[in-house]
């Protein structure tokens, strides 16, 4: 199997090459990445575009086509990456992960790629006060991310009615977990890191919103699923949610078990906060359904020790964390302001 993996110099498909690698022996690995995130590496030991045989550099609103010729799959992680990036570049938002998605996934069928998986994101439920969302709820995406994420899914459904390819559209819970390029502007992380280098975790909102989390390395997990299931019994689209029922938590839920897992820890809670609008959990009956030899196997206890060993590797020790480039849009910043990106998020000429 031929797979070019988009985006696979982040968070997210540092780890997954690693899986595929092994979970697939034989296949041939591509990534394409922009590089915006590349040098920063967080995990010691081999880099992971070594496990790739080959890596190309570019922009995924301009894929050239010779890099879809031959190919089997397409793992599609490429995207503006949350909602801090999506809320200050709300039109590249858009631009990337809606435009520029269904672009490729429209000439990747073309091109006679038989798999297109989509990393869609549970976020699209928004607020969801009334029981565990299931596939076919009313959706409410609030953020730029979450509508991206629900635009580019209601294409790609149109895309693969009855086409001969198959199209999977994953709704990964939050992710959480270790590792070899970190990113710390995620809840979990962000505690973990926060605990480790002041000993106390501050909650912004009083404690009550739902998040179902997943550890990077069962979504990777997830993305072997999509290469592998039988559209014959699945259907040539899904989309799913990706997750487990018993990782459905509210946020004061992981604070606390953080704060156990790193003793001496305190835990803050702003009980006066307004609600967070972004509360939702999730039901993932169809995934265990459609993947029971793919489910989640990392419980919560084990990313929360993987990340305190991870950056405790590090020697990891800045109290000011949010300031610096493990925060996605800060990096982003430091390269718009030192004249590397423009404000669309293009390269500019050195």
């Amino acid at each position: 199997m031929k797979i070019l993996i988009t985006g696979n110099m982040g968070y997210v498909g540092s780890e997954l090459v690693k899986v595929l690698r092994k979970e697939i022996p034989g296949a041939y690995l591509a990534g394409f990445d922009s590089g915006f995130f590349a040098h920063g590496l967080t995990g010691g030991g081999r880099l992971p575009e070594t496990y790739l045989d080959r890596q190309h550099f570019g922009d995924t609103r301009s894929i050239p086509a010779d890099l879809l010729r031959g190919m089997d799959a397409i793992i599609h992680l490429a995207a503006i990456s949350n909602d801090p990036i999506g809320n200050k570049f709300e039109q590249v938002t858009e631009d990337i992960n809606f435009k520029a998605s269904i672009d490729l996934a429209q000439r990747a069928q073309e091109q006679g790629v038989g798999r297109f998986v989509f990393a869609s994101s549970c976020s699209m439920y928004g607020y969801a006060s009334d029981g565990a969302r299931k596939e076919g709820d009313p959706i409410n995406p609030l953020t730029a991310y979450a509508k991206s994420k629900a635009a580019t899914e209601q294409a790609l459904e149109t895309l693969g009615t009855g086409a001969a390819s198959c199209i999977t559209s994953l709704r990964f819970s939050t992710a959480c977990g270790m590792s070899s390029r970190l990113r710390l502007d995620l809840v979990l992380n962000d505690f973990v890191a926060s605990a480790l280098v002041t000993g106390r975790i501050t909650v912004l909102s009083d404690g009550s919103p739902w998040r179902p989390l997943i550890d990077v390395k069962d979504m990777a997990r997830a993305m072997v699923w999509a290469l592998t299931r039988n559209p014959e019994s699945t259907g040539p689209y899904v989309a799913v949610n990706v997750g487990a029922n018993a990782q459905n938590y509210q946020v004061r839920d992981l604070a606390d078990a953080v704060a156990r897992a790193l003793p001496g820890t305190t835990v803050s809670i702003n009980t006066s906060a307004p609600p967070d609008k972004r509360s939702y959990r999730v039901d993932f009956a169809l995934y265990e359904q459609l993947a029971p030899d793919h489910q989640p196997q990392v419980t919560l206890a084990q990313s929360i020790q993987e990340l305190a060993a991870g950056m405790q590797a590090l020697n990891f020790n800045d109290a000011n964390f949010r300031a610096s480039g493990l925060m996605r849009l800060n990096t982003l910043e430091k390269h718009i302001s030192e004249h590397r990106l423009s404000q669309e998020l293009h390269w500019l000429e050195p």
